[in-house]
């Protein structure tokens, strides 16, 4: 499975996400309407990576730890959104899956947030 094969099904599996097409990209969206992770497939550059809501303070803390796996996205990095590229020898998706989930922590609405956390782990 590619990365975005991977990053979809992370994002799916969230409650009450869509995905389509914005700025040419798949992007995931809670309730169909706010945005929460978009792929960007050498959208600025020529990487492959996606770009997602944060956590205050994760930003900075991911790109001064790890600045090969991680980047401040133009546009919505001055927001506190994250940038992670995809196109590195060894991703870490056990960790990509609770940055994603952090990330719809950030938009959904606590109905889904309780829900997410009501529902049983899948491992």
């Amino acid at each position: 499975m590619d990365g975005l094969e991977r990053l979809r099904a992370l994002c799916l599996a969230l409650p009450e996400v869509t995905e389509r097409l914005s700025h040419g990209e798949p992007t995931w969206f809670v309730r169909g309407k706010k945005t929460f992770v978009m792929f960007a497939n050498q959208h600025h550059d020529d990487r492959v990576a996606f770009w997602c809501a944060a956590p205050e303070g994760a930003q900075d803390a991911l790109i001064t730890a790890d600045p090969d796996h991680f980047f401040r996205p133009p546009y919505v990095g001055h927001r506190g959104w994250l940038g992670v590229y995809l196109d590195v020898p060894e991703v870490n998706w056990s960790h990509l899956e609770d940055i994603v989930e952090d990330a719809y922590r950030q938009i959904a609405p606590k109905t889904l947030i309780a829900q997410l956390d009501a529902s049983p782990d899948p491992t």
